[in-house]
């Protein structure tokens, strides 16, 4: 993987074109022995070299949009690209109506001289943190790519072009860990942001409420970087904050539940790293966290919003759905308005205690996810399925309930299964926790594990 800064640098320098990168990517695409087939479920090689040449002569000129200009990223099916329906990983939509405008954070991104290659797979209307997709296939995480394990959902095929370098980065929704789980899972970089500061206009809703748009890529800078973008902000690396003095909560209840061996020792190490580093870790619980389960048992906003969406789709053309997927959206059939209300009633409340109740800390840090990713066929059992969904979402989506912005960076070691490191900031903390984040990662390079590990 080539961070941003990397291949802006090699850019500027005449050291590659961005016609070169363009066609290095999709040559990663096309490799029959690689994931391509299972990771994009379009590619557009004419706007990409079409885009990737004008930027070309743009820099030979001194007048590109911005420092990143020409640099090739992967879009996840859900946003809304002028000329293409927008299918959001589903058989369903896959010959709706083509977009006649770009989403906003598309649009964003093009504007800023990104050159998109392709629609990346995704759990099938992103209502999974699996990663499994029957329609177009399930792309393979990188880590013991011979037993074909998760990638991670829903931004799966995301996670899994960055990570094989068949872009340099990429965009990704988050409604309950979407982002982060398939970073986690395939040992990049993942950003939830605080949702309201990006816009999620044109691209296809699962829970409004909840939803946000966030960047995949190899570092905290990449991520801050494209954030900036998304958020229509000034773009800059973030100045990495030292761990020194730090006060890092803990967290003891819920978040530990369950964890394997590896994820254990792999949260244990990054927490002796920054300890050493002078962060002071302060274990601690936070009732509130079993209250968000307590709160969610019907179903939450997810099923809620989601059959709202849905349920004249469901009606018309449920049979087209993959079973798994249908069967969570329609939860929401069953949940009376009174039920929504009071999840929208505790949100607010839970959100105001969680704030009383981490205002004394920089930023809560736990396991991205409590296991490693599981083997695509030990999937295929549906209460499995289900237990291990259940699971691999818990701890991501607290954050989104909580209203809040987190980060997952990989905290293993080379050769090593990869292994999130959570870090959750404030409400609009983003600019503090990206800087957390990266001083952070440079603990863990240091150390030996995380991206520079690999």
């Amino acid at each position: 993987m080539r961070t941003l800064e990397q291949t802006a640098n090699a850019l500027a320098q005449g050291k590659t074109t961005s016609r070169a990168l363009v066609e290095e990517c999709l040559a990663r695409i096309a490799d029959p022995a690689g994931e391509g087939a299972r990771t994009f479920i379009k590619t557009d090689p004419d706007w990409a070299y079409a885009a990737a040449d004008a930027m070309d002569a743009l820099r030979r000129t001194g007048r590109t949009p911005g420092r990143y200009a020409g640099i090739p990223v992967a879009l996840k099916d859900l946003f809304d690209i002028a000329g293409q329906p927008t299918p959001a990983g589903s058989a369903v939509l896959a010959d709706a109506p083509a977009a006649t405008a770009h989403a906003p954070v598309v649009q964003r991104m093009v504007a800023a001289g990104f050159v998109p290659v392709g629609r990346t797979n995704m759990t099938e209307f992103a209502f999974s943190g699996l990663g499994i997709n029957p329609h177009y296939g399930t792309p393979a995480s990188p880590w013991d790519r011979a037993s074909r394990r998760i990638p991670g959902g829903s931004s799966s095929g995301t996670a899994v072009a960055v990570a094989d370098g068949m872009a340099v980065a990429g965009l990704g929704t988050d409604t309950g860990g979407s982002c982060r789980i398939p970073a986690a899972f395939c040992g990049v970089v993942g950003y939830k942001p605080t949702a309201r500061r990006v816009p999620i206009a044109g691209v296809l809703p699962l829970a409004p409420s909840l939803d946000s748009v966030g960047p995949l890529a190899p570092s905290v800078a990449c991520c801050a970087v494209i954030d900036a973008v998304l958020a229509g902000e000034p773009t800059s690396v973030p100045v990495p904050a030292s761990p020194s003095g730090l006060r890092v909560a803990v967290p003891e209840n819920l978040v530990l539940d369950g964890l394997d061996a590896t994820v254990a020792t792999a949260f244990a190490h990054a927490l002796s790293v920054l300890e050493r580093a002078g962060a002071r870790l302060i274990r601690t619980r936070f009732p509130e966290f079993e209250a968000i389960l307590t709160a969610n048992a019907k179903g939450g906003f997810a099923a809620s919003e989601a059959y709202a969406w849905h349920r004249t789709l469901l009606a018309e053309q449920g049979n087209q759905y993959d079973p798994r997927i249908r069967m969570r959206i329609a939860r929401g059939e069953r949940m009376s308005a009174a039920d929504y209300l009071d999840v929208v009633a505790a949100r607010a409340r839970l959100i105001a205690q969680f704030n009383a109740s981490t205002a004394e800390y920089d930023c809560v840090v736990m396991p991205t996810v409590p296991i490693v990713a599981p083997r695509i066929a030990d999937l295929e059992d549906e209460a499995e399925y289900n237990r291990a969904n259940l699971l691999i979402l818990r701890n991501t989506a607290l954050g989104n309930f909580l209203d809040r912005c987190a980060i997952s960076l990989p905290c293993h070691g080379a050769g090593e299964a990869p292994v999130g490191l959570m870090l959750m900031g404030e409400t609009m903390g983003d600019a503090h926790l990206f800087s957390i984040a990266a001083g952070v990662e440079a603990a863990l390079a240091t150390a030996g594990v995380g991206r520079a590990a690999d």
